[in-house]
């Protein structure tokens, strides 16, 4: 038997005795896990949000870990192996897959701690496991392998490239949650000329800038000002909303250049207002994505370099034992100044 968080269809996550998961399909691994992290999507589940994850589930979709064993079609992995397990679970062969978007993978996508048993338990069962793990390296931490499991890769497709960040653009980031801040590391490969971070949280601000941002503002009536003057008027080339909220989706298109594109990170739980009456006419681009995970393999080449460092972010550790209390510090995250919650097994 194993311990296990479980979403017991309340605000509060339970600690249960579950069975070891075992090898159910060839193309599976069984991994046991070493450190994992709570995500703001697990909040989402414990709000009741997420319809598709039902009462009873293991939660958590991020994590490292080693090998316990494989099945027999696994090919790239084996017993002993430390790996790091994707938030995107791709069967590598469906239509969604072969288009490079496996986060609507048919068999597979975002389904560990949503429609399948998670990682916050002390071993999982990852489903396609040759394509949804990497291998770990040894010149990181497992701290910075943690955020290559979601918080890099999200931050990077679906804020920084689908953002379309160039050498020399402007780009403003509403919001410096962990995936915000994400974006304010992986937005530096591209080499912008400002990186303007906006958050109503001085502490996370003061966090973006020791991260690389140029400028902080302060969220309030006078943010699209700030962000005006920072542009010489112009706004920015590229917003990234990472908060999920229709206000700060309204302060994207308030600040979004001519030609301008806004990159949707945030989770919407609600319906935000699209004011074409203002854009129609201003050749800017939206973009909505669900990370799918393909560029960790590179990202995991830039952290074992030390071109990127993000182990920083985990602010708060603690033992799996501690895990509903983990969730408490991470619910009030503002108030304990938590970015990510890092789970030791």
């Amino acid at each position: 038997m194993m311990k296990a968080l479980v979403y017991n269809g309340t605000p509060t996550p339970v600690i249960e005795e579950r069975p070891i998961p075992q090898i159910a399909k060839p193309t599976d691994a069984v991994v046991k896990m070493s450190k994992g992290s709570i995500c703001g999507t697990d909040l989402h589940i414990l709000k009741g949000d997420v319809p598709t994850c039902t009462k009873g589930r293991i939660l958590g979709h991020e994590g490292v870990g080693v090998v316990e064993s494989v099945g027999p079609a696994v090919k790239s992995f084996k017993a002993g192996d430390r790996v790091i397990i994707s938030a995107i679970t791709s069967c590598s062969a469906c239509y969604y897959c072969r288009r490079g978007m496996p986060s609507h993978c048919t068999d597979g996508g975002w389904v560990l701690g949503n429609t399948v048993d998670g990682t916050q338990a002390e071993y999982v069962c990852i489903p396609h496991a040759d394509a949804s793990m990497h291998p770990m390296v040894a010149g990181a931490s497992d701290a910075d392998q943690v955020m290559l499991s979601d918080v890099l890769p999200t931050s990077l497709e679906c804020g920084v490239l689908n953002g379309r960040v160039q050498p020399g653009s402007t780009v403003a980031i509403v919001g410096s949650g962990p995936v915000g801040l994400g974006a304010v590391i992986t937005s530096q490969l591209y080499s912008p000329s400002k990186l303007i971070v906006i958050d109503l949280d001085a502490n996370r601000l003061k966090q973006a800038a020791s991260l690389g941002a140029t400028h902080t503002v302060v969220s309030g009536p006078d943010a699209i000002q700030q962000v005006m003057d920072i542009t010489g008027g112009l706004g920015v080339d590229t917003v990234i909303e990472a908060v999920g909220v229709p206000a700060t989706f309204k302060l994207c298109q308030d600040v979004v250049a001519v030609g301008g594109t806004i990159a949707n990170l945030g989770v919407h739980g609600t319906k935000v207002d699209l004011h074409l009456e203002k854009l129609w006419d201003r050749n800017i681009t939206i973009t909505t994505r669900l990370v799918d995970a393909v560029s960790t393999g590179m990202l995991l080449k830039l952290v074992e370099s030390g071109r990127i460092r993000a182990g920083t972010l985990g602010t708060h550790s603690f033992k799996f034992a501690d895990m509903v209390n983990a969730y408490s510090t991470f619910h009030a995250a503002a108030k304990n100044n938590a970015l990510k919650v890092i789970i030791e097994f």
